[in-house]
């Protein structure tokens, strides 16, 4: 453990960053077509406006493999060959991760319920669809700022 421990606190914090925003995506975008599955078999025009309404939850998954694609580069492993990470090091990136990992999981969840009230908007009132674009947006700002302080995190630690 004391020799490759660093190492593995580091490569935990990248996969839980890939992994849990990653299913937080795909529960909230499989929230939003469950929704505007119903609104496409009555008016299939809208499947334009209601795609742009289900990629919305899908960033946080994109979010979370950026920070992974982060993580790999600072300890080696997008070279081929791992840096010696220290046990100290290794757990400063774990923890480092977990704004994306825990933010991006669950903001990706609420937006999908958030973009799946929006499938209502467009529904009853199409012209107004964009409000409930920007209903879900806010909640992306969450998984905004949690990607920003991990990347401003893990760039921080010294290997």
């Amino acid at each position: 453990m004391t020799q490759n421990g660093g190492l593995l606190f580091a490569l935990l914090g990248a996969a839980l960053a890939t992994a849990l925003p990653g299913i937080g995506s795909a529960k909230g975008v499989g929230i939003v077509g469950e929704a505007a599955s119903g609104l496409i078999t009555e008016d299939p025009d809208k499947f334009g406006q209601a795609l742009i309404l289900q990629v919305l939850p899908g960033t946080q998954g994109f979010y979370g493999f950026v920070t992974t694609l982060i993580i790999l580069n600072k300890i080696g492993l997008l070279g081929g060959t791992a840096a010696q990470v220290s046990l100290g090091s290794g757990f400063l990136i774990f923890l480092a991760s977990l704004p994306i990992v825990i933010a991006g999981w669950k903001s990706a969840i609420a937006q999908g319920k958030t973009a799946a009230a929006g499938i209502s908007i467009l529904a009853k009132k199409p012209e107004h669809m964009f409000k409930g674009v920007l209903f879900a947006a806010m909640v992306e700002t969450y998984a905004v700022i949690a990607l920003v302080t991990s990347i401003i995190m893990i760039v921080g630690i010294q290997v």
